[in-house]
């Protein structure tokens, strides 16, 4: 068989190649590689768009992110005057999470008269939070009336109980700042007249730790 001239030759060998190339080249750049490649820039400019135009994750800012310590929070001399007897350093209640809610308590039987006072803190997660929180919880106290002044928003309400002919005269207020809540709890009994202080010192009482309660919120924000 006579061989071929040499630039035939490498012709012949050569064409299969080019073939191949050229059928590469069709492949990579026809009709269905430039509908990936716009379909792959849609999707870059979706991903970058919801990058920029995204919903927001920022967590919501808190005023208050823990409870303060509640024993400390009411003078001395206003646990003397509201509960005669007691030992002005209170006693903590115990709490499943002291970050978001911590009571004291004070309480003392002086002669026939029992005093007990309670203040606790509780925070939420927002203001909204303590708002509907607020709004619930006065709700379900009806009968008492707002006190202008104290935080941004509180409401003190005094009602009456007998058990076994015991009267006992409770003040509960509750103040809402920001995202917190402050709650006062002041009653009292006489055991040997078997009535109950007036509404008028037991409201005064609950108003006067309300105040000092939430001072003590303040105050600590502030330091």
């Amino acid at each position: 068989m006579r061989s071929l001239p040499l630039p035939l030759a490498l012709t012949a060998r050569l064409t299969p190649v080019v073939v191949l190339a050229c059928a590469g080249w069709a492949m990579s750049s026809g009709p269905l590689t430039e509908k990936q490649d716009t379909a792959a820039a849609k999707d870059t400019q979706k991903t970058q768009s919801e990058k920029t135009s995204g919903p927001s994750s920022t967590a919501v800012s808190k005023t208050y992110a823990a409870a303060p310590a509640p024993c400390t929070s009411v003078a001395a001399k206003t646990v003397t005057a509201l509960v005669p007897g007691a030992k002005t350093a209170g006693k903590e209640i115990p709490s499943t999470d002291t970050d978001l809610r911590r009571t004291c308590s004070w309480n003392a039987l002086k002669g026939y008269d029992y005093r007990w006072l309670d203040v606790s803190f509780e925070i939420t997660e927002s203001d909204d939070a303590a708002q509907t929180s607020y709004k619930e919880r006065t709700g379900e106290k009806s009968g008492g009336g707002a006190v202008p002044g104290l935080g941004d928003e509180a409401y003190s309400v005094v009602n009456l109980t007998t058990e076994d002919k015991q009267q006992t005269r409770e003040g509960v207020v509750i103040a809402r700042v920001s995202n917190a809540l402050v709650v006062v709890n002041f009653n009292g009994s006489d055991f040997e007249t078997k009535k109950a202080p007036s509404t008028d010192e037991i409201n005064k009482g609950a108003i006067k730790a309300a105040k000092e309660v939430v001072a003590a919120l303040l105050n600590g924000r502030k330091s």
